[in-house]
């Protein structure tokens, strides 16, 4: 990816994050961004194919911020809490963002296809590996992995719509408590 389109989409992402996607075109955002429609389509070729790129560059930034916190913490529990943390703090901005684009991948136009196979499975494959190296069995791992995905998406909507941080981290130190404890209790019981 060319630096020029990198530098523009992390624009459009700053803007999508504060003006929200709605039904924007390409001429109004260009106009938003203070550059030409004309530049967006050399960079994006279509709007669908900017909404994607901007599932992509928001999903690339957040996973290299959950695999740096892991290569840091020995402890999968630690860096996922710390991760919650990174992903709260941004809640206001970006989860507005990732809600408006998860009701375009609901849609059953061919052009979300794609942004609907990544948000479905790209993080509970990451999330399973994450509680394998944990000690969960395998198959444990992949349901731990969509209840782990289900609840941080609830709770990071719940803390966009009220905007109640105390209560979103007290709900999420509730749930990494009790991962831990099923993990815990699923690698005494597994034979050796």
């Amino acid at each position: 990816m060319s630096q020029a389109r990198e530098e523009l989409l992390d624009r459009v992402v700053a803007w999508f994050a504060e003006h929200g996607v709605g039904d924007t075109s390409m001429r109004a955002l260009a106009g938003g961004l203070g550059t030409s429609h004309r530049m967006l389509h050399y960079h994006f070729g279509s709007r669908e194919a900017l909404l994607g790129a901007v599932i992509e560059h928001v999903e690339r930034r957040e996973r290299d911020a959950l695999a740096g916190l892991l290569a840091t913490d020995a402890d999968p529990f630690a860096a996922g809490t710390a991760f919650w943390d990174h992903l709260a703090d941004t809640a206001q901005v970006f989860a507005p963002l990732f809600f408006e684009l998860s009701g375009h991948a609901m849609a059953t136009r061919p052009a979300a296809d794609p942004w609907r196979r990544r948000m479905a499975t790209g993080w509970t494959d990451v999330l399973a590996r994450l509680f394998r190296d944990a000690g969960a069995a395998p198959g444990r791992a992949d349901t731990l992995a969509r209840l782990a995905l289900a609840q941080a998406r609830g709770l990071l909507f719940e803390l966009a719509l009220t905007g109640d941080r105390p209560a979103a981290d007290a709900a999420m130190g509730h749930f990494m408590a009790m991962l831990r404890a099923d993990v815990d209790a699923d690698a005494r019981h597994r034979p050796a």
